[in-house]
């Protein structure tokens, strides 16, 4: 299956700035065989999406609300992401799960939302640190797999992405080994729920997705891209990861 390089921007980037990188990702796309996703926060959806409209890459939020509308101060529907020019967003984000009270319940909820707006949703989950040093990523992972995808999240295209709470940010990453036994878990769990169809649904890798290690992670069994943190923030680093594949 084609991977798929996602940038997960968090909140970085005014208007200009955000632009810019979008624009020099566009640019400097043309030899990248991999689908390429830019996730700009909420001020820069529309214009990135202008922007970027019939171009190499696509756009994606990093967030949306389960209900279509309503008195949700301060909080943006799918159906708005949609309208704003998004074809996916992130949701269940272990930063969303931590700082927000995300549960597995709400992300499936959001998913369902995000499926029904035409969206394409890309599920995270991951393990902390205390959660692996119990031996428990594995499980916990799993279970957050089961938990938070509804059924008709393969239907749909729906992404799987592994991001280990303890690497994000952090410079640290797993060994390709652990990064390995986790994506055959998650494929294994994927193929009981949704039968053959779980075989070609795509499983991310985030957490210190650098150039220089994007080569050994994309390489991997069941290992079908990448989303990017810090990298994504740097056209020509995004784009490194991106060719790695």
């Amino acid at each position: 299956m084609r991977p798929l390089i996602a940038g997960n921007w968090k909140m970085h980037g005014l208007r200009a700035d955000g632009l810019a990188l979008a624009r020099a990702v566009a640019a400097g796309a043309g030899d990248v065989a991999a689908e390429l996703l830019v996730c700009p926060p909420f001020t820069l959806l529309a214009a990135i999406a202008e922007a970027l409209s019939g171009g190499p890459v696509a756009v994606g939020a990093q967030d949306c609300h389960a209900a279509p509308k309503g008195a949700h101060t301060g909080d943006v529907s799918a159906p708005m992401v949609r309208d704003a020019g998004a074809r996916f967003v992130i949701l269940g984000h272990s930063e969303r799960r931590a700082d927000h009270g995300e549960s597995d319940g709400l992300v499936r909820a959001k998913a369902e939302a995000a499926i029904g707006a035409g969206l394409v949703p890309i599920v995270c989950v991951g393990e902390s640190e205390a959660q692996r040093l119990a031996g428990q990523a594995e499980l916990v992972v799993t279970a957050q797999v089961d938990g938070s995808l509804p059924d008709g999240f393969a239907a749909a295209g729906g992404v799987v992405a592994y991001e280990p709470v303890w690497a994000i940010g952090t410079g640290r990453t797993p060994t390709e080994a652990e990064i390995a036994a986790i994506h055959a878990a998650i494929r294994s769990g994927l193929r009981t729920r949704f039968g053959a169809a779980g075989e070609g649904m795509r499983i991310l890798y985030g957490g210190s997705v650098k150039p220089g290690n994007a080569a050994g992670i994309l390489a991997l069994p069941h290992v079908d891209g990448a989303l990017v943190g810090g990298a994504s923030l740097v056209a020509e680093d995004f784009l490194a990861i991106a060719r790695a594949g």
